[in-house]
């Protein structure tokens, strides 16, 4: 029998874990550019680049089983009833999301991946109410919409810089569509469900899936650095740690109020590509656009007390 995670029903506790995933997740992409740089991969090089995806997330996956396996102190199976959910969530929150991602991560800025990335929460809180009767959507949510998404057209409207990093200001707006979609059906499928444990599988599924494509494409990483080993570590606990409590804590709330918290990405993302890229990250219209999505979370997040998951 799973450990209980009731206590993840608490809303300072969810609300506390919430930054934290979306902390661990903001050193993802200054540490995804850094590990292109170590392990030789060039801008456009997409086998290597989906290797290296793939590596992470199987390897996320195996962590995240062997902390399931000694938390119940047996090996745990997959489970008939557990297979399908978790291909599905695989194929959508780690294959599709990161196929587009790790290309396009490539192409752009840290800072720009970091604040479209957060439209996957707009997109979630738009959809939410299709298919979950708590997800209402209300004034203040679709006025804080507007605010997060001026806040993206802030950073990535306007200038020749943005026309430079189009191509993959685009593709990381395609991720977010399948990270949206990621987040719609984890609310779902983790219903009576281990999260952990789906968790684990979906991170397997969709890291495999990656590798496989990245070495049909070619694929080839340059070892001779053991910086490399650390940076993939890094991004491997990353993704094991965030995805578990994400998923965990979409079960017992609704989803368009905890994807709201990814719009912190971006402040923790854009500071640290500023610290660890040298990225010129702090202007008058980076601060504008933090500011219009800080507004666009507090808004979306006034909502009623009888709303529950």
């Amino acid at each position: 029998m799973h450990m209980k995670l009731s206590f993840l029903q608490n809303k300072i506790t969810a609300c506390c874990l919430a930054v934290l995933c979306t902390l661990l997740w903001g050193t993802a992409f200054p540490f995804i550019k850094l590990g292109y740089e170590v392990f030789g991969v060039q801008d456009g090089a997409v086998g290597d680049m989906l290797l290296f995806a793939g590596l992470r997330f199987t390897l996320a996956g195996l962590l995240v089983l062997c902390f399931l396996c000694l938390r119940e102190r047996r090996f745990v199976p997959l489970g008939k009833d557990n297979a399908a959910p978790a291909l599905l969530l695989g194929s959508v929150q780690t294959l599709g999301q990161y196929l587009f991602t790790y290309i396009g991560i490539g192409l752009t800025t840290g800072a720009h991946t970091s604040i479209i990335t957060a439209c996957a929460s707009f997109i979630t809180v738009l959809a939410a109410p299709l298919f979950f009767k708590s997800d209402r959507l209300t004034a203040l949510k679709l006025f804080g919409c507007a605010l997060g998404f001026g806040g993206v057209l802030v950073m990535n409207g306007v200038g020749d810089f943005a026309l430079q990093t189009l191509p993959g200001d685009l593709l990381i707006f395609g991720s977010t569509v399948f990270a949206a979609g990621g987040n719609l059906i984890a609310k779902r499928v983790s219903q009576g469900r281990d999260p952990v444990r789906l968790t684990a599988y979906q991170l397997l599924f969709g890291g495999a899936g990656l590798a496989v494509l990245g070495l049909l494409f070619g694929g080839c990483l340059n070892w001779q650095n053991g910086r490399g080993v650390w940076i993939l570590l890094w991004l491997a606990f990353v993704s094991a740690a965030a995805f578990s409590i994400w998923t965990a804590l979409l079960k017992y709330h609704p989803a368009g109020q905890i994807s709201m918290f990814n719009l912190l990405v971006p402040v923790f993302g854009t500071f640290l590509s500023g610290i660890l890229l040298g990225e010129q990250v702090f202007r008058l219209q980076t601060l504008l656009s933090l500011l219009l999505i800080a507004a666009g979370i507090v808004l979306v997040n006034l909502t009623k007390s009888g709303e529950t998951s």
